[in-house]
């Protein structure tokens, strides 16, 4: 095993930019997603394979420090194919191209020797596909974040805080109410009460679907931490259907406001802030 691991180092060294020409080759006419592999790249992964096998890394475990270089130069690669919209299959495809022009150069030292050609090859297989696992758990990693980054963004921006008056916010709520969408309500309403000085916050349910124990559990909450701000809440675009729900589940909204409709709410929180609306007469 340790006469193969020196004789790839010494193949590697030697032929370090024929390796990387024919390993780009082979990536260009195997793989279909992302970005297309440059010879930065590919350069980068053969400097870090060279240096960990010099190191006396061990094939089975990337994570040595011996392979510092060649993990950092995968998960580099990996993280912003990931983001580019490449599939994993296709971004380990790209390191297991490798093998073609490792083999090929194995078979032109060893191959009036079966047996050490055997073993060549399978030290490089194990070698590359342990590369392979390594971009594709990165892989996933990356798009793990991506997807939870554009979760919370999401949530967000279904979730505004508007100013509507002075003195009236309002939340406009969309779809399921969860503990998690929730939470993030409570927190940004807390805090544009605060910073606005607001009495009276309005959360409009037009847009939720449907109402259960869990999302009235929710709701309740939510007013209940807006009354120990020192504001008041209504409750607006409660449908028929809402109320009807509410009154076969038991749920006691009893002490909350609520309104059939947003502009309903807004004529009550103006009235309860002191303004008063009139109108004007037509000319």
């Amino acid at each position: 095993m340790a006469q193969t691991v020196t004789m790839l180092s010494e193949i590697i060294a030697a032929d370090t930019e024929s390796i990387t020409r024919e390993w780009l080759a082979e990536v260009s006419s195997s793989t279909t997603g992302g970005r297309p592999a440059t010879a930065a790249d590919v350069q980068s992964l053969v400097t870090g394979l060279l240096r960990g096998i010099r190191a006396g890394g061990d094939p089975n475990r990337l994570d040595q420090p011996a392979w510092d270089d060649l993990r950092h130069a995968l998960e580099t690669l990996s993280s912003s194919r990931a983001a580019q919209g490449a599939s994993a299959g296709d971004t380990s495809q790209l390191i297991l191209a490798l093998k073609r022009p490792l083999f090929a150069r194995l078979q032109a030292r060893l191959g009036s020797d079966p047996q050490a050609l055997f073993e060549a090859i399978w030290a490089v297989t194990s070698q590359v596909d342990k590369m392979a696992q390594w971009t594709a758990t990165t892989y996933q990693r990356t798009r793990e974040d991506v997807i939870q980054r554009q979760q919370q963004e999401l949530l967000e921006l279904s979730t505004p805080v508007v100013k509507l008056w002075e003195g009236v916010l309002a939340v406009p709520m969309i779809g399921t109410l969860d503990s998690s969408r929730t939470q993030l309500v409570m927190e940004s309403l807390l805090q544009r009460i605060v910073d606005t000085g607001s009495e009276l916050a309005i959360i409009d349910i037009t847009g939720v679907p449907t109402v259960d124990t869990l999302v009235a559990q929710h709701l309740l909450k939510t007013v209940t931490a807006i009354r120990l701000m020192g504001a008041d809440c209504i409750i607006s675009g409660v449908r028929p259907q809402i109320a009807q729900t509410i009154v076969h589940l038991g749920i006691d909204l009893q002490g909350i406001v609520t309104k059939a409709s947003l502009a309903d709410a807004l004529s009550l929180a103006m009235k309860k802030v002191g303004y008063t609306v009139t109108r004007t007469k037509s000319q």
